[in-house]
């Protein structure tokens, strides 16, 4: 069978599995999301086939457009974003074997969760415009429904209002996109597009319009407003669906446009992707650092790594329309290795934070402490997840962001000397975004897993589900395996390099030691299997030197407590304070951070109080404002609704005449 007709058959599937829901209920959820993670291997295993023949497949379904029919199509690009939904859902649909079995309300989030998966597989498989859009929509539908299922919070109210508003945006920008590559003809699949190439100039206003519709599902600056607020509201399963799969969706569709649909855009198209990149690195790693919530701040992190990504991307633009093919095959292949490496990293964290709000009711990262004694497997995955996206080697977040600053690294070949000022720019960022990622991680884990417990809950947790555990344990795999041998990961997605860019990177399976050479061994090389090594002997040699010179005699002696002779768990670093001098540092500008102290007049018994307050930026100088204009103008139009019949009149008689003036004078 050709993959696009099996990956059709998958998607069909899944889309299938919400009616089997709603008709067999909730005792058949294990059965669900057992058949889900079973199809989302099977998505794997025809996406990975896919790119290791390198070839297309097409495939035309008697549906959609009457003239036009639905045209699917599997090529290398959509192949590694199959090769990836297909590993993040199966992860988190065994996940949810476990994580919904004591949900008293299954029917909220089962008949919608596998069809959420079918509906991103059909928007990877879809070559028209018609056929993307209907499952662009679909997808955002679904995952609303997803975010709303504890619609009884105020909360994930305003979670799924706001998200639902920037996903319907986001669709009218991508209809308006597609609508200027289809022009007059009105070829709406994509080989019509391809063979009728626009302007330059509509060739930029189709880039910007695919910023604005990708950025805003993606969760780029400043279009991220409600990816910190749905993520945390949705069950974590689908946070780690969301953030791990439904944003590496919209890259897809931005790089299925800008690389395949469009020809080379000017070069300062490539240099406002790379600003935007930047800025939402550095922007959202800020944003998890002073954040106490652990999915929010895990959310947070996802704006980070969606700017990598795009950084990356702005960069193999600028290559592409500089005619340097091999460099832009460089930045596109950290790119899509990033955006696989973030979905194994992410999956993973969003699944132990479920774990955790499962053990803990609560989110709140003050509320934990102490975990790594009563979720000991938990904790272990968990510290693998938070070094490999704070990029420590010799894991596979290191590996990608190496080659991004690779491709940095080479921004001097560029003939545009603004580029050749810019990217060297936005590298120090990426850099700067990289030590606040190892700072955020650092606070994130020791909060929550070390010290002596905060709360009674956390310190009676139990451990997470097998079902959960086993995910953990496979998404790890997946991290440790990709940062170890970066040069496989990369030869396996080489084809869509090529496909993009017209290059690819030399081939890495056959270097010696398996060693990563992205461009020549004399500018830079990286073997993460001998940094592994030389990880594990170090950290053995020196522990086994220390258990046999150290005493073994038992020693006991008070904990260090900050200088308070009380032994409490208040008296230990919280998130707050791991987070208080980068707050003051950096927040005072960029996120408007304040401190106010509240200090009682003598001789009043209660309590001094410090309250900290932060804001994001891009909502208080861009989304309040224009929330408090919507609000007045409704407020004012509302006027309108009781008129007298002959004000009604009036307003048609008028509205009329300016038509048919605006009409004359057009002609």
């Amino acid at each position: 069978m050709p993959p696009v007709d099996a990956a059709a058959l998958i998607a069909g599937a899944l889309l299938a599995l919400g009616p089997a829901a709603l008709a067999f209920g909730g005792p058949a959820r294990g059965a669900i999301h057992a058949a889900a993670t079973l199809l989302c291997l099977l998505a794997a295993g025809t996406g990975g086939a896919a790119l290791l023949t390198g070839t297309t497949t097409t495939l035309t379904l008697p549906i959609g457009l009457p003239w036009l029919g639905a045209r699917l199509a599997l090529d290398p690009l959509a192949a590694v974003f199959v090769l990836l939904l297909g590993l993040g859902g199966a992860a988190a649909s065994l996940s949810s074997i476990g994580y919904y079995r004591h949900d008293p309300a299954p029917l909220r989030s089962l008949p919608f969760q596998p069809p959420f998966l079918g509906a991103m597989l059909a928007v990877l498989l879809a070559a028209d415009a018609f056929s993307f859009l209907m499952a662009w929509e679909v997808m955002s539908l679904l995952s609303w429904a997803l975010v709303m299922v504890d619609h009884r919070d105020a909360a994930t109210r305003q979670a799924g209002f706001v998200y639902l508003v920037m996903a319907a945006f986001g669709t009218l920008a991508l209809l308006l996109a597609f609508g200027l590559m289809a022009g007059p003809a009105g070829g709406y699949g994509f080989d019509a597009i391809r063979a009728l190439p626009p302007a330059p100039l509509t060739v930029a206003a189709i880039l910007g319009l695919m910023l604005l519709g990708a950025g805003s599902k993606a969760g780029l600056v400043p279009l991220h407003v409600w990816l910190p607020l749905a993520h945390p509201a949705a069950p974590s399963p689908v946070s780690a669906l969301m953030s791990g799969v439904m944003t590496k969706v919209a890259v897809y569709a931005f790089l299925r446009v800008a690389f395949d649909l469009m020809p080379p855009a000017p070069w300062w198209a490539g240099s406002a992707v790379i600003v935007l990149g930047a800025g939402s690195a550095v922007l959202g790693i800020l944003l998890a650092v002073v954040e106490a919530d652990m999915k929010r701040a895990l959310a947070c992190s996802t704006i980070e790594n969606i700017g990598v990504i795009f950084a990356a991307t702005g960069l193999a633009l600028a290559f592409r329309s500089g005619g340097m093919p091999a460099l832009a095959a460089l930045a596109l292949s950290a790119a899509l290795f990033h955006a696989l490496n973030h979905m194994a990293m992410k999956s993973l964290l969003f699944l132990g934070a479920g774990a955790v709000l499962h053990a803990t009711g609560t989110r709140m990262l003050d509320r934990m402490g102490g975990l790594i004694h009563r979720m000991p497997a938990t904790a272990a995955l968990m510290l693998l997840g938070v070094t490999a996206i704070a990029a420590l080697p010799p894991l596979n977040g290191f590996a990608s962001e190496w080659l991004v600053f690779q491709a940095v690294l080479a921004s001097p070949a560029l003939p545009q000397s603004a580029l050749q000022m810019l990217v060297p720019a936005a590298g120090g960022l990426l850099a700067l975004a990289a030590a606040l990622a190892a700072a955020a991680f650092v606070r994130l884990y020791g909060v929550a897993f070390l010290g002596r417990p905060r709360t009674p809950e956390a310190a009676a947790a139990p451990e997470a589900d097998r079902a959960t555990l086993a995910a953990m344990g496979a998404l790890a795999l997946l991290c440790l395996g990709a940062g170890l041998l970066p040069g496989l990961v990369l030869d396996l997605i080489a084809p869509a390099a090529r496909q993009l860019t017209g290059a690819a990177l030399p081939a890495q399976a056959h270097q010696p030691w398996l060693t990563l050479i992205p461009v020549s061994a004399a500018r830079g090389t990286y073997n993460g299997l001998l940094v592994g090594l030389f990880v594990a002997l170090s950290a053995g040699l020196a522990a086994g030197v220390i258990h046999r010179t150290a005493s073994r005699r038992l020693r006991r002696a008070p904990a260090w407590d900050c200088g308070f002779p009380q032994s409490l768990p208040d008296s230990q670093y919280g998130a707050g304070s791991f987070a208080q001098p980068i707050r003051r540092v950096l927040g005072r500008t960029l996120l408007n951070a304040r401190e106010t102290v509240h200090m009682p007049p003598p001789g009043d018994p209660s309590a001094a109080r410090l309250t900290v307050t932060a804001a994001d930026p891009a909502w208080a100088a861009l989304y309040a404002p224009l929330g408090r204009g919507v609000n007045a103008t409704a407020a004012y139009a509302n006027r309108f609704q009781a008129l007298s019949i002959r004000r009604y009149l009036s307003l048609v008689f008028g509205s009329l005449v300016l038509l048919l003036l605006g009409l004359a004078l057009w002609g």
